[in-house]
């Protein structure tokens, strides 16, 4: 089980893991050892989540959520299996922590009276610089 918060926890049945060869340096272990995992949660069909925190973990999972509505995690950052099983966990429960979070709702504010005026005065100015660099105009 993955907890992740008091009141949300990950079956152990909503995550299947498979193991494959990692790539990069590591000898002969890379070509004889499955040490990279591919982590697969089936976001969509979870019973632990509700639909809102869904719909957010869906915008920050980004392509890692898949069009059956599974999060992939993959990690081969370590030689060891069972650290990268740990760490791809880890990024799991840190997404799904994250969705957890409701946005604050923006409060549209409108400019100040005295904003207004300095930003008109500055606009007047510079096109007035502008204005002075035409051609002199013969006489």
């Amino acid at each position: 089980m993955l907890r992740i918060s008091d009141d949300i926890a990950i079956e152990d049945w909503e995550i299947t893991e498979s193991f494959m060869r990692a790539s990069g340096p590591g000898g002969q272990n890379v070509n004889k050892v499955s040490t990279a995992v591919e982590l697969r949660f089936e976001a969509e069909r979870s019973p632990a989540l509700p639909d809102p925190i869904k719909s957010r973990l869906k915008r920050l999972a980004g392509r890692r959520w898949t069009k059956e509505g599974a999060i992939v995690i993959q990690c081969d950052e370590t030689r060891s299996q069972t650290r990268n099983r740990e760490i791809a966990r880890q990024r799991l429960a840190a997404l799904i922590a994250k969705a957890l979070v409701k946005p604050k709702r923006r409060i549209a504010t409108k400019p100040t009276y005295g904003s207004v005026k300095r930003r008109l005065a500055a606009k007047k100015a510079r096109g007035e610089v502008k204005a002075l660099r035409g051609k002199v105009g013969e006489e």
